[in-house]
């Protein structure tokens, strides 16, 4: 039976007079493996006697053909309330740092330094540590940045010529059944619906832009 609810900041329990249902993380490791992920939780490892609420999942993903409330095969958490958890974690974090300090004996101007300094690395602790892994950090960036603007390229460069292919498949087959080689309508089954319903002047003309365009690239 399930006593309270596994994500961040929920207070939920177990109460059999309260119309809120408990879920156990799916058996199937992807999908298992997703609500993990979605749960934000660091080193977060569900076991058999781990549940969500159904506070953290959209209507839609019940099945209510039951008697009971079940979830859906493809059903994922996607309602959590981040911001709350985040405020209560960093109100703990600055309570114990005041803890802390009034507990160590300094002088006044050591004290007031420590409390500057720690505050700092509080507030802004998604900083890096020092500027050469900054640096390290955005010159990686800036590899992979390009490695997908080539990938982009090679992938406009291969939509063009299928483009072009298509075009030119499709001039073909309408100027053989314009001279009467091929049966009328076999475009109609060999050709998209998209090309086969278009007539054989716009294909031409679409033929010569693209050439057009080729001249003009090289």
């Amino acid at each position: 039976m399930p006593t309270n609810c596994a994500a961040a900041g929920c207070a939920t329990t177990y109460n059999k007079h309260i119309n809120i249902s408990f879920h156990r993380f799916p058996l199937d490791p992807k999908r298992r493996k997703e609500w993990v992920r979605l749960l934000r939780r660091k080193n977060f490892v569900p076991g058999k006697h781990t549940f969500l609420c159904s506070k953290h999942f959209e209507a839609s993903c019940f099945d209510l053909t039951g008697q009971t409330r079940r979830l859906k095969m493809d059903a994922v958490p996607t309602i959590f309330d981040f911001c709350n958890h985040l405020k209560s974690m960093k109100l703990k974090s600055r309570n114990l740092l005041k803890k802390n300090n009034t507990c160590t004996p300094t002088g006044p101007s050591n004290l007031k330094s420590n409390i500057s300094s720690q505050q700092v690395l509080l507030e802004h602790s998604y900083a890096f540590r020092n500027p050469m892994e900054a640096k390290k950090r955005i010159i990686k960036l800036e590899k992979e940045i390009a490695s997908l603007r080539k990938k982009m390229k090679t992938c406009l460069q291969k939509e063009r010529r299928a483009t072009r292919r298509w075009i030119k498949a499709t001039c073909l087959v309408k100027n053989l059944e314009a001279n009467n080689i091929l049966p009328k309508g076999t475009s109609e089954h060999i050709l998209p619906t998209a090309l086969s319903s278009l007539p054989l002047e716009d294909f031409k003309i679409l033929e010569q832009e693209q050439q057009d365009k080729t001249l003009s690239i090289l």
